[in-house]
């Protein structure tokens, strides 16, 4: 993989300050971010199922962030 110069020189520090070649560093990391995206993937869909079966009922944004501010004041 290359890296920005900036996120390279990040990760040697992190490999160096944890004992740890660079590879497994950033093994662990994209393994990591993957795993998370899969993760976020699932809830969205699950939401999206909820919405398209009407198990749940989308609100408005503009009106919820208005009841908000009513209820702050």
């Amino acid at each position: 993989m290359h890296f920005k110069p900036e996120t390279e020189t990040r990760l040697n520090e992190l490999a160096s300050t944890s004992s740890r070649q660079t590879d497994d560093v950033a093994e662990d990391a994209m393994a990591g971010y993957l795993a998370e995206v899969a993760e976020v993937r699932q809830m969205l869909d699950g939401r999206y199922d909820d919405i398209n079966s009407e198990r749940v009922k989308p609100i408005d944004g503009e009106e919820f962030f208005e009841s908000l501010r009513r209820h702050a004041e």
